[in-house]
């Protein structure tokens, strides 16, 4: 698979909705984690990116105008001991206490499946990452609606269990900006990653649709010290 920009891959996507970056910087010595979100209607732009003790969650920007919390108000990161979980739902939940009880990512998200949002039934796409010493390996799922007839779930898991420094792994929940908004296809894509968190941090954040981009959060870990940077933009603020 070709190493691609992801500057060029979110300028030429007006709407790949929310998007999980995972993969290891160019030096090798930390554990990259990026989320996005984005939104078309005025109660998926009305959000923005809090962070707490745990993590990061979303919450309404102006509560006034929140319609419709339950597919919008989340945990999308949340960190159990050296292993992080980010997710474009309320999965984050599912996965964290399904690790905490000793079940794979796959083992936990058994119970879960593609949003109940008609017609774009919209994929949950799901994330972790694992620190061990000097080591990190991560995983990426996808669940999402058969293409054909029915509500069938087709569920995806894709593990990486040497990043290659400076490479990281991209999915997002729709293919384009259509009406009905496709699904993602295919494996995650293979993307260059940058050394400082904040020249990737901007590049993100520039790359995404102007109309449409809502939040992003990005954090670097350092693989041996587990200490970590965080940098959050929000829109709306």
């Amino acid at each position: 698979m070709k190493l691609l920009s992801i500057e060029e891959e979110l300028c030429n996507n007006a709407y790949p909705g929310r998007g999980i970056i995972l993969g290891r910087s160019v030096d090798g010595t930390k554990a990259v984690v990026a989320y996005f979100i984005m939104g078309r209607s005025e109660n998926s732009r009305n959000r923005i990116f809090v962070e707490d003790e745990d993590g990061i969650r979303t919450q309404a920007f102006d509560e006034t105008k929140l319609t419709d919390p339950s597919l919008i108000i989340y945990a999308p990161v949340r960190t159990l001991g050296t292993k992080l979980i980010v997710s474009n739902g309320d999965q984050t939940d599912t996965i964290y206490k399904g690790l905490d009880s000793q079940l794979t990512l796959e083992q936990s998200l058994r119970t879960r499946e593609f949003e109940p949002d008609a017609p774009n039934y919209t994929p949950r796409i799901s994330g972790i990452i694992r620190l061990r010493e000097d080591k990190c390996n991560y995983a990426l799922s996808i669940l999402k609606k058969n293409p054909g007839e029915g509500t069938s779930c087709n569920r995806y898991i894709f593990a990486y269990e040497e990043p290659v420094a400076g490479e990281g792994h991209f999915i997002h929940t729709y293919k384009n900006d259509s009406d009905p908004l496709p699904s993602f296809e295919g494996e995650p894509k293979r993307i260059a990653l940058t050394e400082d968190i904040d020249e990737f941090t901007i590049t993100l954040w520039d790359s995404l649709n102007a109309d449409n981009k809502v939040s992003l959060f990005v954090r670097y870990i350092d693989i041996k010290t587990k200490e970590f940077e965080t940098r959050i933009i929000n829109k709306n603020l």
